[in-house]
């Protein structure tokens, strides 16, 4: 996969080459592997024969909060950022200091990043699941996180993604390496609301679902959707929501509303 960084390598690098360091350990696939670099007066040699990135390339990553950056051959970069044709919304990868990143949509970050990384959020989320066995349906795939962990043990995952944007962020990012290449997991590209209807009755033994904030997917969260949901399910099927925290203000209005909308839907 092509080498990906963020300011999170870039700080390293740079404090390293100040202080004399010739060589350096550190990651180009945003945390998932560590390999060596040498820091020489051209910039930042990649392992084996790869680019140099020049030192204002590093301190252009270094300078953006949020921005990833992939390495071109040679050696320049390209931020790892599409506005979205059909959404018009910006999508872009966010690094984190450990850990997996997150995708931003509209500027949200799609997942915790508060004292926990998005691959442990998504772990934990997936342990809320257990056991997930038998055949899975994950509503909003993001960068798949979601589906990975459950393919680990599901016999088969099926995985909606909306944005087209979102799918190109997710081919650029080294944690989403086993979305596309997983024999037990098929992706559709979709509106999860018309999707869903292209489904079987009692389909699926887990439906996992983590939509966006309501501003952005208020229609998954409608009685409409869960109705789908419920019908999609098998007889012992079960149903995991995730709507952010019930504890806040605007999470108990939502959560309210939620469960008065599951109960409905039966």
């Amino acid at each position: 996969m092509t080498p990906i960084i963020c300011r999170w390598q870039a700080l390293p690098w740079l404090l390293a080459f100040k202080e004399g360091v010739g060589e350096l350990e550190t990651t180009l696939d945003l945390n998932k592997s560590r390999v060596m670099v040498s820091l020489t007066e051209a910039g930042v040699q990649l392992p084996g024969d790869g680019p140099t990135v020049s030192w204002d390339a590093v301190k252009e990553v270094a300078e953006h909060d949020t921005g990833c950056f992939t390495i071109k051959d040679d050696g320049s970069l390209e931020r790892a950022y599409i506005f979205s044709p059909s959404t018009k919304r910006a999508v872009s990868l966010w690094g984190q200091p450990e850990g997996a990143p997150t995708v931003l949509v509209a500027g949200f970050p799609m997942h915790r990043t508060k004292h926990v990384d998005p691959w442990e959020d998504t772990q934990k989320k997936i342990a809320a699941c257990e056991p997930v066995r038998g055949r899975v349906l994950d509503t909003c795939m993001g960068l798949g996180y979601t589906a990975i962990c459950a393919a680990k043990t599901a016999s088969h995952v099926t995985v909606i993604e909306f944005d087209p944007g979102v799918e190109a962020m997710a081919a650029k990012n080294p944690w989403s390496e086993p979305l596309f290449s997983k024999s037990n997991i098929t992706r559709k590209s979709g509106d999860a609301g018309a999707v869903i209807k292209e489904f079987s009755d009692a389909t699926f033994d887990l439906v996992v679902h983590d939509p966006p904030t309501m501003q952005l997917a208020g229609d998954l969260y409608s009685g409409a959707f869960y109705r789908e949901a419920f019908r999609v399910l098998s007889r012992r099927g079960r149903l995991f929501h995730y709507i952010g925290d019930p504890n806040s203000k605007h999470g108990a209005t939502v959560t309210k509303g939620v469960v008065k909308r599951l109960h409905e839907a039966g």
